[in-house]
């Protein structure tokens, strides 16, 4: 049997238990926060005074701040890709709407209140040019990804693992610098948003423990192959308006970097974390391939360290069209 059959056959198999995932791992539509819990209420009589408050508070983060921030709105505002992306993989039948594709669904309604949250607070902080923000949301949305994963469920489990990892450990720094700066509502926000993408990130990583346990030599080698060409940030095509495609994504990966958000360490730290979580060093019944494959792994975090201690990120700060200069 192809390997295309196999994969196919262990995603039918763990589709029988897509309805206690989504029980354990999503949380029903009236029972999730909403955006407007935390932004200020344009209904009310004090909408303007807690606007301005809001805005006050805004002018004393840095600008860094301001492009990390931009960039995470960003990359949340073109959930389009991603849902359309994952409905593609092997296994999920959207046009028979299956479990797979009903989990998909779910888990892009819940990852669609954070850009919407973001997008509102941008705007209301008057910190941004939201029009360039807006352009660049529509270039990544036109421009989609190309994430290396094909249609295959395996890598594409091992990507979202590892990315919803990621958004967390950004969201949640973020969080973190605001309240340093006394932006507590802001600070609110990102915790919040970051709680959902470590709930997405135990899910994904269960259904990668849950194919190491039908198939592990194929989930190695899938595992191996992701981590050998390294995984690819979802915001990796972003661009500024009348730039050429992934030519601004380098400069907001130093902000993140030099403020804090997400560095290299961290990339090394999130790898080490789903070694340990799939227990690598404990799969048993592989073939000699997919043994040499977990021999790689095992290694590859103290070499990745290693190399994440030579990058020099430049010290001054790239002047993006989202952040003007009169906002530093």
């Amino acid at each position: 049997m192809s390997i295309k059959n196999i994969r196919l056959e262990v995603m039918q198999f763990l589709e029988k238990n897509v309805d206690s995932f989504v029980e354990q791992y999503l949380i029903p539509v009236e029972n999730i926060w909403q955006p407007t819990d935390f932004l200020p209420d344009s209904q009310s009589e004090n909408f303007f005074e807690e606007v301005k408050e809001l805005r006050e508070i805004a002018k004393d983060l840095p600008y860094d701040f301001w492009v990390a921030m931009v960039g995470d709105t960003i990359t949340e505002e073109a959930l389009p890709t991603y849902e359309s992306w994952l409905m593609e993989v092997e296994g999920v039948n959207n046009l028979e709407r299956n479990g797979w594709s009903s989990w998909i669904r779910q888990w892009t309604g819940e990852e669609n209140r954070h850009g919407d949250m973001l997008n509102k607070y941008l705007y209301l902080s008057g910190r941004v040019n939201m029009r360039e923000v807006e352009i660049t949301t529509q270039h990544l949305i036109n421009d989609g990804f190309d994430i290396g994963t094909g249609r295959d469920p395996y890598k594409n489990f091992v990507y979202t693992s590892f990315q919803e990892l990621a958004t967390y450990v950004s969201h949640n720094r973020v969080s973190q610098i605001a309240k340093k700066y006394g932006d507590n509502k802001l600070s609110k926000m990102c915790k919040m948003i970051a709680g959902d993408e470590m709930r997405h990130h135990h899910a994904y990583s269960e259904f990668v423990n849950r194919i190491f346990q039908v198939d592990p030599s194929e989930m190695m080698l899938a595992f191996q192959y992701m981590m050998k060409q390294k995984i690819v940030m979802p915001a990796h095509f972003l661009r500024e308006s009348g730039q050429q495609i992934s030519s601004a994504f380098e400069n907001f990966s130093d902000s993140a970097q030099r403020i804090g958000v997400y560095t290299a360490n961290d990339y090394v730290e999130i790898m080490q974390k789903l070694i340990d979580k799939w227990q690598i060093d404990k799969i048993s019944g592989l073939t000699d391939e997919a043994e040499k494959a977990r021999d790689y792994l095992m290694k590859l975090p103290a070499r990745m360290a290693k190399i994440s201690e030579r990058i020099v990120i430049p010290q001054e700060s790239y002047i993006f069209k989202w952040v003007e200069p009169a906002t530093l």
